[in-house]
């Protein structure tokens, strides 16, 4: 089987996740700041937006545990987007008190004048919700009943409803039936917002890169509604759960806590539940990078009373079976395999095998000796390199962390004495042969200790790193651009 070529060119893309963009009152959205920074990427020369996966999160704002597989965040949807189309007063939003109480409180109002107005949005929501029933039905209920039920996950809903009788469902459903028409209404503004984004990048020579989680949240639409799937319990309780084991970020392993699939099942289904959510991952993405791609051939399986992740033990899974199923129902289908941390070499033939390309990180390339396969001297055309992820520190953070003796390592391996850091480092990912450089924005900004996304095994203080416009330096897009055309980006 010849598989697309995803990196057929070599580009350079820009890390940034949509909360942390300017505007959008209390974070960033989808909003005109979205627009901005799209026209600030094409004067830089930059071609890809990365951003962190798209849907609801919980309490916890992880993106990487979601309320649905398919779902987008409504609290991402623009304020200023609904007030454009004159379902909602200006007046209603008082940024300083802005917050997710009183963006619902505007979502409420919007949805009430849409449904007033019948304008010609109404026949592209009445698609939306037909087009995208196959999960729409399922999350639309699941969040009506979490949210009456005080936003308790659904192992604790009684009984009826936990398990899905239809006679409870039916009776249910019809008692929340307009928060459910509220619900599928804020779904189908977010995909409006984001398909319109989409189509903006496109025309102004961006592309979007997302990030896909292999495994579901425990609290979720897709565990609640196809339980069948997943290493869950009578009670909806996860027997094992899916992790890593000690590894660089963390000496004890990181423990996720998502359910394991039920593999057995979903094959026996012909990958149809995967079929359907790689369906809306092309619909939201042009690229989908596969977040821990090393579960599909083997995961990490921690019983669920283990409170670490150190006991646990590989189990394979049928990865070559379902990406044979993937490519053979989407065409193109272009997929990047994030294959960091421990990685055998079956991992290595299943990617590729489907030619899909990997990642290299050179925060990770100056440990070892000259035979590091992140040094950029050792990278491969098809891969993208990237000075850091969302889960490493600031490159100027990690830089100014290290020994003496590491310090002087980096420097005698980037022989770059006219740029301060991390500049030398962005130069070198840069120049490599990876078709595809990825930079987090804290790294163009030179932001030092403070300044990143996410520390892997914490719970508290994630998710809510943000720029400001008056952050970025008057030559930036200018210097962005010269090394874009420099090498060949």
């Amino acid at each position: 089987m010849k598989h697309y070529e995803v990196l057929d060119k070599r580009r350079a893309g820009i890390l940034l996740h949509i909360t942390s963009l300017p505007g959008g009152h209390d974070h960033g959205d989808m909003g005109h700041q979205a627009y901005r920074f799209i026209e600030f990427l094409e004067a830089c020369g930059i071609t890809v937006w990365q951003t962190l996966p798209l849907g609801p999160t919980h309490e916890d704002l992880s993106p990487y545990q979601c309320l649905s597989v398919h779902a987008g965040n409504p609290l991402l949807i623009s304020m200023d987007w609904l007030i454009d189309r004159g379902w909602l007063e200006k007046k209603t939003i008082q940024r300083k008190k802005c917050n997710k109480t009183l963006r619902k409180k505007c979502l409420g109002i919007a949805f009430d004048n849409f449904m007033q107005a019948k304008d010609k949005y109404h026949d592209l929501y009445q698609e939306f919700i037909t087009s995208q029933a196959y999960w729409l039905e399922d999350y639309a209920l699941f969040i009506a009943i979490r949210s009456a039920q005080k936003n308790t996950g659904w192992m604790n809903w009684s009984a009826k409803l936990r398990d899905r009788e239809p006679a409870a469902l039916k009776k249910t459903g019809k008692k929340l039936q307009d928060h459910i028409e509220y619900i599928k209404f804020e779904q189908f503004i977010f995909f409006q917002q984001w398909i319109e984004l989409k189509q903006y990048a496109h025309d102004h020579g961006v592309s979007i890169f997302g990030d896909m989680p292999i495994f579901v949240a425990h609290d979720s639409a897709e565990v609640w509604a196809h339980r069948e799937f997943f290493n869950v319990d009578k009670q909806g309780r996860a027997t094992h759960v899916a992790g890593v084991p000690p590894d660089y970020f963390s000496e004890n392993g990181q423990r996720w806590g998502n359910p394991l699939y039920t593999w057995k099942a979903i094959q026996q289904d012909q990958f149809g539940w995967w079929i359907n959510r790689m369906r809306t991952q092309l619909l939201l993405f042009d690229i989908v990078r596969i977040d821990h791609f090393r579960g599909f051939e083997a995961n990490w399986e921690i019983p669920a009373e283990e409170e670490t992740a150190i006991n646990g033990q590989w189990v394979k899974t049928p990865g070559m079976a379902l990406l044979n199923t993937l490519y053979e129902k989407f065409n193109p289908l272009p997929l990047i395999a994030e294959d960091l941390g421990i990685i055998t070499d079956e991992v290595n033939a299943l990617r590729d095998h489907f030619n899909i390309p990997g990642m290299k990180v050179l925060q990770f390339a100056f440990s070892g000796d000259s035979h590091n396969p992140y040094l950029p001297h050792n990278c491969v055309k098809n891969c993208v390199i990237y000075t850091g992820t969302h889960d490493n520190d600031t490159t100027l953070s990690w830089f100014n962390s290290l020994s003496e003796t590491d310090t002087q390592h980096v420097l005698d391996y980037l022989k770059n004495d006219s740029e301060d850091m991390p500049w030398p480092i962005i130069r070198s990912a840069m120049a490599s042969v990876a078709r595809l450089c990825v930079l987090p924005m804290q790294d163009i900004l030179s932001l030092g200790e403070g300044h990143r996304m996410n520390t892997p095994g914490t719970q508290e203080n994630n998710w809510q790193w943000r720029f400001k416009w008056n952050q970025i330096p008057d030559d930036l897009a200018q210097r962005l651009r010269q090394l874009a055309t420099l090498y060949d980006r």
